[in-house]
């Protein structure tokens, strides 16, 4: 008895084996003991198997094949609502009915292959995603008391000091203190070429080093990581349904009561009022009810939508759902803030011009630094780029004394012996003095230009206090610093033009010279300029009533208002930047203007795609409804051709996960 006792029984056993399989494998087994038990069960009708048996194989089919459907029928009917899953599982239960159990345990083994399809294929758009996390690493070497010990990453604490091998995965959002290295930002920003990073740079969690070690302070808990920001605003888009597709769900229940209810005036008139055989007119309905179904329809935006997703995901474009995406392929106009988006946001120097009537020994070299001997106090940024441009070409800094800051209008100091000048023409102007011809002629074009221009004088003959006194050869040159334009500006612009961008237009604070020299060098059509935040916000509104849709581009901070005032918020090189992940509604983390192109193109090949889904679905309905009507269409090539369309959307939308 205790042997006996001791052994499972076969119910037991077989729900310990399906405990065993994972959620994802259970409906493909399902799926194959659905197609087993169909072929058993024609098999066994060939060769004269009992009834009983070949009853029972075709019950074990239907509840194989339908399982999963009938949950999700019972689930809509519980919302009050009837979706394709109700619609099939009649079907099959109709085909029962009239005993044509084969027909209807191939629509559910086909119906149920096509949802598995259908998961294996948007899995590998979330999948893209996913991804990310194996880029995060679970522990990291963090420096305690002197001492380096490995720490899960969620023990890692603010300002703890990390150390980062060669070759290893960055554990944290952090700056780096100490050493040098390359370090792929691709999981990022969508950069390919690895970026040179050193002291005082950003490093962002999920990048890998290169070839340097690093030790970095923690800026971010590993939570609150870019990183982490970017895995849930994809995981957060995934679930915002395109304007389409929360049509087409919307629609999906209408139309199965409109099937449903078509099914059964198919059933009654013929057979009750015109007097046509039961079985035939119950058949042909049951055709009805199968080809009619929207399943490819109701699969096509997002099969779509996500894989777009997905592929703008992998480049460092962040759509945060489906309806900015749909909107993103609208846009007739493109906004584009100046500082830091169009032009590098910072000062470096771009001409250097020698008064012809100057002393012998002034070069370019020399002057640049004379220049950054006065300028070197100075923490201004036209400052700091005439510094940085002196030491970028190792010019001679000589020595200053006695320096006296003129704010809002230049610098004098003693150097060489000599009290020299630098500042702008305002400086000069107000102390009467007169500029040479051909210096004025070099600052007048430079200007035009929309540089900023400094000139530097000094004393050769009397030495003053405020005084300057031009004497022969005092005019020395001057000096031109703008905020350079990106190198890929212009070619962004033109493939803005190219793909079919109405008007691209640029809004700065900046005085209309530099704005008009910006959008000169660019291909930029309008600018606004010396604008207030909230004067930008004005001036979208008129760009949308002129335009239609507007996309604004800028860095998510100063911007903010007009990001959210744009029919599409666009904050370019966000890696780290709350604000601009929270105001935009696409984030570019990469660094460059071509990917807002990318980002357009993108959405109108998806927005295509889905059309395209859209008006294949609904021809293939038209033409299998037209056939079982007037051409009685059988069970199984009604199935074939209604599951066949919806594996086609599918597959037609996982193109684009491919970039282009």
């Amino acid at each position: 008895m205790s042997n006996n006792a001791s052994v499972e029984s076969p119910i037991h056993s077989s729900f310990r084996l399906y405990e065993a399989f994972s959620t994802q494998q259970r409906p493909i087994i399902f799926t194959v003991l659905c197609l087993v038990t169909v072929l058993l069960s024609v098999a066994g009708e060939s060769f004269a198997a009992p009834p009983a048996v070949i009853f029972l194989l075709n019950i074990a089919s239907y509840i194989f094949g339908g399982w999963y459907g009938i949950q999700e029928a019972l689930n809509s009917l519980r919302e009050k609502k009837i979706n394709v899953d109700m619609l099939m599982i009649l079907s099959a239960i109709g085909a029962a009915t009239v005993n044509q159990w084969h027909e209807g345990a191939i629509l559910l083994f086909l119906f149920s292959l096509s949802n598995v399809l259908q998961t294996y294929a948007m899995d590998r758009s979330r999948n893209a995603i996913k991804a990310l996390l194996k880029l995060r690493p679970n522990e990291a070497t963090a420096i305690r008391d002197g001492k380096e010990i490995r720490v899960p990453i969620s023990d890692l604490r603010l300002d703890d000091h990390i150390i980062i091998v060669p070759g290893e995965s960055i554990a944290a959002d952090g700056i780096i203190v100490n050493g040098e290295s390359a370090i792929n930002q691709a999981s990022i920003t969508g950069e390919s070429v690895p970026v040179d990073k050193e002291a005082g740079e950003i490093v962002f969690a999920g990048t890998m080093n290169g070839s340097g070690s690093l030790e970095v302070r923690v800026t971010r808990l590993a939570s609150d990581s870019t990183l982490s920001c970017i895995i849930q605003m994809v995981e957060t888009a995934q679930h915002q349904r395109a304007k389409t597709q929360y049509l087409l769900e919307k629609f999906e229940s209408y139309y199965a009561v409109g099937v449903i209810l078509a099914t059964l005036t198919l059933i009654i008139v013929p057979w009750l009022v015109l007097g046509h055989e039961f079985y035939s007119s119950f058949y042909k309905a049951m055709v009805i009810l199968v080809v009619a179904s929207p399943c490819a329809l109701i699969i096509s935006t997002p099969a779509s939508i996500l894989s777009a997703i997905a592929n703008g995901a992998r480049k460092g474009i962040l759509y945060k759902g489906g309806a900015y995406m749909e909107r993103m392929a609208e846009v007739k106009c493109v906004a584009f803030d100046k500082t830091g988006t169009l032009t590098q946001g910072k000062m470096k120097v771009t001409d250097i011009y020698v008064s012809k009537n100057n002393p012998d020994n002034v070069t370019d070299s020399s002057l640049l630094g004379l220049s950054a001997a006065l300028e070197g106090r100075s923490e201004h940024p036209i400052a700091k780029a005439v510094v940085t441009e002196a030491n970028e070409r190792k010019a001679l800094i000589p020595a200053m004394t006695n320096f006296v800051s003129m704010p809002g209008r230049g610098v004098h100091a003693k150097v060489e012996g000599y009290l020299t000048w630098i500042g702008g023409y305002r400086l000069f102007e107000e102390h009467g003095e007169t500029i040479p011809g051909d210096l004025m002629e070099a600052k007048d074009r430079f200007e035009k230009e929309g540089k900023t221009v400094l000139i530097i004088h000094r004393e050769l003959g009397r030495q003053g206090e405020l005084g300057i006194h031009e004497d022969d050869g005092g005019w020395l040159g001057c000096i031109a610093v703008a905020d350079a334009v990106r190198e890929d500006a212009v070619h962004a612009i033109a493939e803005l033009k190219r793909i079919g961008i109405a008007a691209t237009v640029m809004l700065t604070g900046d005085n209309p010279t530099v704005a008009a020299g910006i959008a000169r060098q660019t291909g930029i059509d309008e600018f606004y300029a010396n604008l207030l935040p909230e004067q930008k916000v004005d001036v979208l509104r008129t760009l949308q009533k002129k335009y239609g849709t507007v996309a604004m581009v800028g860095d998510g901070v100063n911007d903010a208002p007009a990001l959210a005032t744009a029919s599409v918020g666009i904050a370019m090189g966000a890696a780290g930047t709350d604000v601009a992940m929270e105001t935009a509604d696409v984030v570019l983390m990469g660094d460059t203007l071509m990917n807002i192109p990318y980002a357009i193109n993108l959405s109108k090949r998806a927005r295509r795609v889905v059309w395209q889904n859209i008006l294949f679905s609904l021809s293939v309905i038209v033409v299998l409804v037209s056939a079982a009507m007037g051409f009685n269409l059988p069970l199984p090539f009604g199935v074939v051709g209604h599951e066949g369309s919806t594996l086609v959307v599918v597959a037609n939308g996982l193109r684009l996960l491919r970039s282009k």
